[in-house]
């Protein structure tokens, strides 16, 4: 007779454990899911985690380099495992070791020229999947160091250890603080320049001011000092950001030469999987943007990315890039062309190219 009651007591016995185990299991979940699990301790041996078979995360707390340990990025095999992880620029939701990827200083910046291309360059390189870019410009360097480098790291958006961090400012170049205040962020910041024929910029960057003042004044009495002399106003900064070579000076106070790149804007117009191949190569990444993402739009006269899985429509530049020029007399384009070639050819000499403006 015991032993027959004691068959009847495991069942109930084991019915309660399970019981119990799932009432622990589910309050822990709910716990976790507000939040609440971000506070337990680390381990002591490593203060990181591990995420499918291996592919280690940062704890979030370092913003140094974290180095190139794997052979493939973390962020792509993550992708792989989670097909529903979110793309662009707004960070990960998911919460793993407090938080997923960190928040570093970027690693590289576009750093000019306004009007040069640098939107459609950095739209081109955020099809990367190593690559994490602000999208609006943050301006930190010109406009708002006061507020101090804690509240630009913030600014970033999280990457994870083989992703690289990106920002553009076409402003920077030509503000003379800037250099100085990068090198005291990091020396080893990698430092992209769009350039394209200064004549061609000033028109463009005029378009762009005309578009929003329709009472503007003329190109030619903006881009002359003394029309009958024909002395060009350096003042003007449509004509100034053009002087390429004297801006350049300022930065090689701080930066060497190698740790420039000069993307030419004509030839990302023209070819733009060459070009950034070349911007690749320079950030150290593997040549994922090739041709095969972009198509020439007829109607705007700039290449666009092909429609993207999951969209319905290709992905172009907006309204604003692409504008019609308006009509400049041919003496005064021919005017500003003679004042610019000594600066182009120091220009060459400088960086070791010939973009052939001339």
């Amino acid at each position: 007779p015991n032993l027959i009651s004691t068959s009847h007591h495991f069942p109930v016995q084991s019915k309660l454990s399970v019981f119990f185990t799932m009432i622990i299991l589910f309050t822990y979940l709910f716990y976790c899911l507000n939040g609440f699990c971000d506070s337990l301790p680390r381990p002591v041996f490593d203060q990181r985690s591990l995420l499918h078979g291996g592919i280690i995360l940062t704890d979030g707390r370092d913003a140094e380099n974290l180095g190139g340990a794997l052979n493939a990025s973390p962020a792509s095999v993550v992708r792989q495992h989670l097909p529903d992880l979110p793309t662009g620029d707004a960070p990960f939701n998911i919460s793993i070791a407090n938080t997923f990827g960190s928040k570093k200083f970027p690693q590289a910046i576009i750093i000019g020229v306004k009007k040069g291309g640098t939107r459609a360059l950095l739209e081109f390189l955020r099809i990367h999947p190593d690559v994490r870019a602000v999208g609006a410009e943050p301006h930190f360097f010109d406009r708002f160091y006061e507020k101090g480098l804690e509240w630009y790291r913030n600014l970033m958006p999280r990457t994870l250890e083989g992703q690289i961090t990106m920002e553009k400012t076409p402003s920077y170049f030509i503000t003379k603080e800037a250099p100085r205040r990068v090198f005291s962020m990091s020396r080893h910041t990698k430092l992209i320049v769009v350039v394209r024929d200064p004549v061609t910029r000033a028109v463009s960057d005029y378009t762009q001011t005309l578009s929003k003042s329709p009472g503007l004044p003329s190109f030619r009495s903006l881009a002359f000092r003394n029309a009958t002399t024909g002395l060009i106003d350096t003042s003007w900064s449509a004509v100034r950001i053009g002087i390429y070579a004297k801006h350049l000076e300022n930065w090689l106070r701080f930066f060497p030469p190698s740790r420039f790149l000069f993307v030419s804007g004509e030839r990302l117009v023209s070819d733009p999987a060459g070009e950034m191949g070349r911007v690749q190569d320079f950030l150290g990444l593997k040549r994922v943007v090739t041709d095969k993402h972009f198509y020439f739009n007829q109607t705007k006269g700039f290449p666009c990315l092909k429609k993207p899985e999951g969209s319905s429509r290709p992905r172009c530049l907006g309204k604003s890039k692409g504008r019609p020029h308006p009509q400049i007399p041919a003496e005064v384009l021919l005017r500003l062309r003679d004042f610019y070639r000594p600066f182009n050819l120091k220009f060459y000499q400088m960086t070791g190219h010939n973009f052939g403006w001339d």
